[in-house]
């Protein structure tokens, strides 16, 4: 392990996969979001301890790099549950029942994350959830939402 000078711990594997990325990418200030999406990918959210790091090596402040990783939706700041499901919220499927899947997803969902989108591009035939960035549902319904969390249960 490896406290930096901003006193937060950072494991080995981290500073050298966080290394790995910034080497692919370059130490240009555009190269942030590419940046933290590959971070994403490596540990499923944006950890803080690596923030610092790589405001530092992109000659960005921390707070630039901490309002990115804030602003955008995309970016999870905690680890995320077992499976990610994402509920549109964009008009079409807000039109057809999107809230009332959405706050019934968020009440019963256990150890998954629930994440707002907007638009998975399933607007006909909405509401529309994405489990694990792999399967698309649509027409989903509070119903359909406790048999797919049982689904998802089994396979588990």
């Amino acid at each position: 392990m490896f406290t930096p000078a901003w006193g937060l711990v950072m494991e080995d594997r981290e500073i050298q996969g966080l290394a790995a990325i910034i080497r692919r990418h370059g130490r240009r200030p555009d190269a942030l979001l590419p940046i933290l999406h590959d971070i994403q990918e490596a540990n499923g959210h944006v950890p803080a301890a690596l923030l610092p790091a790589v405001a530092s090596a992109l000659g960005l402040s921390r707070a630039e790099v901490h309002g990115v990783v804030s602003y955008y939706r995309h970016f999870r700041q905690m680890p995320p549950g077992r499976h990610v499901v994402r509920v549109c919220c964009a008009e079409a499927c807000q039109a057809v029942g999107a809230e009332a899947v959405a706050e019934h997803a968020r009440r019963h969902a256990g150890d998954l994350t629930v994440e707002p989108v907007y638009c998975l591009g399933l607007c006909a035939i909405g509401p529309a959830v994405q489990v694990d960035e792999t399967s698309l549902h649509a027409h989903m319904t509070p119903d359909k939402f406790d048999v797919l969390l049982r689904n998802l249960e089994q396979s588990s």
